[in-house]
């Protein structure tokens, strides 16, 4: 069942959803806002299960770098292949 809401949107904000509208991907507010709390749902799902797989990885012992030693792989990489 739908709930109605008053919210109150900022200047940019409301420019953004007006914008969202006039191309014609919404017909009206509610549906800009629905959209945007199910990709803000889906977006918390995934991030979700990419900690469980985090997780579950380091119990298995399958991760044996931190984060930080395997960022400075991913950038010693990148300036071998001269993409930064």
């Amino acid at each position: 069942m739908a709930k109605r809401a008053s919210l109150l949107i900022s200047e940019p904000n409301e420019k953004w959803i007006q914008a969202q509208i006039g191309s014609k991907e919404f017909s009206s507010r509610s549906e800009v806002l629905n959209d945007l709390i199910r990709q803000a749902r889906k977006t918390e799902a995934i991030r979700e299960r990419l900690k469980l797989a985090e997780t579950s990885a380091k119990e298995r012992g399958w991760i044996t770098t931190t984060p930080d030693e395997m960022l400075d792989g991913f950038k010693e990489s990148a300036r071998r292949d001269g993409e930064l």
